[in-house]
């Protein structure tokens, strides 16, 4: 008498439930990446996104809902165009200085001088002021009896020149210039030797050892290498030249106008933050074009760029 194989034992269900469980369990599970980045995401949507969409709130909504008077109020008032051409005007002339200066200083500090660090720290001292106090030491030196003025006297150069005056806008915005000139420079500074120190010196030695001249080097080796690093600085630059305010300020109070002094006039003297906000959105739209263009007319075209 022949039995019949025992069957073979079927797999308990309960087996392959845990699997099943653990990936519904992974799939529902928050990514690694989401938990890292939420910090960031929260601090700049409260610190940038949230601000930003207070700024477009009151400078485009009145008691009535919404309306575009504070934008026409903006626009009529005369001193939001002066405001506008002064701080474009400081800007087209202020950046090129400050990267030449920087520039040069950089390239000097990386042949390593004698007492080359010392000197990296008398440069970089301004960069430890702050910008009123640096306005309030050009203050100084412009006022009617300031050390300028009293150096001219006593060389018998005159009894002194207003350099301050309303009606003298060359010098106020020769003061303003220079002041900034003076405080912002090290900046600039500090971020070209960051760049440069990554410069392997190899590139520069074997275009030396194949004739290339100081200047070709220069072109064709060191500035396309720095690309990076003044990229940066320009667009960091800019973006606090449009923000030009203290310096400004201590020197010439409202005869030399910037658009940031205008947000704080509409805001504080004239009580109107819808106005204040309105020119806060304009220099925003400016800070983004610039940075913008800047992306695209220094990116590298071996990587692709900003398209």
């Amino acid at each position: 008498m022949t039995t019949a194989p025992d069957p073979a034992p079927s797999e308990p269900a309960s087996a392959a439930t845990p699997p099943r469980a653990a990936r519904r369990r992974r799939r529902s599970r928050v990514p690694t990446a989401a938990l890292l980045v939420a910090p960031s995401v929260v601090f700049l949507a409260a610190l940038f996104l949230w601000p930003i969409a207070v700024g477009v709130g009151q400078a485009f909504t009145g008691a009535d809902g919404p309306t575009l008077a504070h934008l026409r109020r903006m626009v009529d008032d005369p001193y939001f165009w002066t405001a506008t051409r002064n701080t474009a005007l400081l800007i087209v002339v202020l950046i090129p200085l400050q990267f030449g200066f920087a520039l040069t200083m950089a390239l000097l500090l990386r042949e390593r001088p004698r007492l080359s660090s010392f000197y990296f720290y008398v440069w970089c001292v301004p960069l430890a002021i702050s910008d009123l106090a640096a306005g309030l030491v050009w203050l100084s030196i412009f006022a009617d009896r300031g050390y300028l003025n009293s150096t001219l006297a006593r060389l018998g150069l005159g009894d002194g020149f207003a350099w301050l005056s309303y009606d003298n806008q060359t010098s106020m915005f020769v003061a303003v210039l220079l002041a900034e000139l003076w405080r912002a420079t090290s900046l600039v500074l500090v971020i070209v030797v960051a760049g440069l120190q990554n410069i392997p010196r190899d590139y520069d030695e074997a275009a030396a050892v194949f004739g290339a001249t100081y200047w070709q080097r220069l072109r064709h080796v060191i500035l396309p290498q720095l690309r990076p690093s003044l990229q940066v600085a320009l667009i960091l630059r800019t973006i606090l030249g449009l923000q030009t305010f203290a310096v400004a300020q201590a020197l010439t109070g409202r005869s030399f106008p910037l658009l940031v002094g205008e947000t704080y006039q509409w805001y504080v003297t004239l009580q109107n933050e819808h106005v204040s906000a309105a020119i806060a959105l304009v220099i925003l739209l400016m800070s983004l074009g610039t940075a913008v263009v800047y992306l695209r007319v220094l990116r590298d075209p071996s990587t692709g760029g900003v398209r």
